[in-house]
């Protein structure tokens, strides 16, 4: 099969034939459709984290395709399923986390494209239980940036308790943020979209934004607040910089979810006396868990959102990792194979 692999930090990424594996006990063999490109990737072509991969690997969490094969101890009702492959790779099932329905806080978990190899070849290995099932009214086109740009800002949403005629301020509108802007309007907010580049800011507007900001050519904290302030700002943009803005754009009572994750363990100040006195909070949402994923299969398949992408092939991988880090992408790129 052919795979795109990271051979080491920072290199580009060679394609190569590899063996198509064999599924194990617990897994599943899926042959790849489409497969999304998150900047999640990048990072860890780039080991850009604390926690790095170990290269060589083939990165990808937004793997779409039927199962192929399965391993031992997996029905064999799952054999020509069409499913997902999630970040979350698999989970202990048994910690506190995992029984909660948090299985993406349990700290044994498995990462697609990161711990293990993932999506970004014409075959790839799932744990039978972790995958997700895509419903027949979702393309596969479709249901790759759903896997992770979706349920990652699905849940961005839920946790923020978004309640009707709130403002939720998103900043980054690209690959996420043009799904998190439609669930929160699902959910009644009132949505103010932040970004630099005019053409994400136009997708902003033919999506419904209620309020445009230019960060390039506008302080947003001040346009912000020109419009009543923020009750929630949800940050997908990887820059310290707009988390800070973010902050400083709430309301009182106001919540500011951190769902980018910047290079090098970025930090921001967050001041205790305004934090305390301003009843703000400040949340960490990490992607959805398979739960959600369903659930936000469920919404595409009634029609409810829209996802904005643009096909490439595997061995264009690099100069889409260029495309995506000059901000040339207007959403999401999704290999097809």
């Amino acid at each position: 099969m052919k795979a795109a692999v990271v051979t080491d930090f920072g290199k580009p990424l060679e394609i190569q034939d590899l063996p198509v594996p064999e599924p194990g006990p617990g897994q599943v063999l899926v042959k790849m459709e489409a497969s999304g490109l998150c900047h999640t990737d990048i990072h860890a072509a780039h080991g850009d984290w604390p926690v790095k991969p170990q290269p060589p690997f083939v990165p990808g969490h937004e793997g779409i395709g039927p199962v192929q094969a399965v391993g031992a101890g997996v029905p064999s009702d799952l054999l020509g399923k069409r499913v997902a492959i999630p970040w979350l790779g698999s989970s202990c099932g048994t910690c506190r986390y995992c029984v909660s329905g948090w299985e993406t806080l349990c700290e044994s978990q498995i990462n697609s494209g990161y711990s293990v190899d993932g999506c970004y070849a014409e075959y790839a290995l799932a744990n039978a239980g972790a995958v997700v099932e895509v419903p027949e009214g979702v393309r596969s086109f479709d249901a790759a940036p759903l896997t992770c740009a979706g349920v990652t800002t699905y849940k961005a949403i839920k946790v923020a308790k978004v309640v009707p005629a709130e403002r939720v301020a998103v900043f980054g509108i690209g690959g996420l943020g043009h799904l998190a802007l439609q669930y929160a309007r699902l959910v009644g907010g009132l949505v103010t979209a932040v970004d630099i580049e005019p053409d994400k800011l136009g997708l902003a507007h033919r999506l419904g934004a209620d309020q445009i900001v230019n960060a390039r050519t506008h302080d947003p904290v001040e346009e912000i607040k020109k419009a009543g302030g923020a009750d929630v700002a949800v940050v997908l943009a990887a820059a310290p910089k707009a988390f800070e803005q973010a902050y400083r754009s709430l309301n009182r009572g106001g919540r500011l979810v951190m769902v980018a994750l910047p290079a090098d363990d970025a930090a921001i100040k967050v001041p205790i006396f305004e934090t305390v006195l301003g009843g703000i909070s400040v949340i960490g949402s990490i992607v959805g868990t398979r739960q959600d994923l369903s659930e936000v299969f469920a919404l595409h398949a009634a029609g409810r959102t829209q996802v904005i992408a643009e096909t490439r092939r595997l061995d264009q991988v690099n100069d889409s990792f260029d495309e995506v880090l000059g901000g040339r992408a207007e959403a999401r790129l999704v290999f097809e194979f």
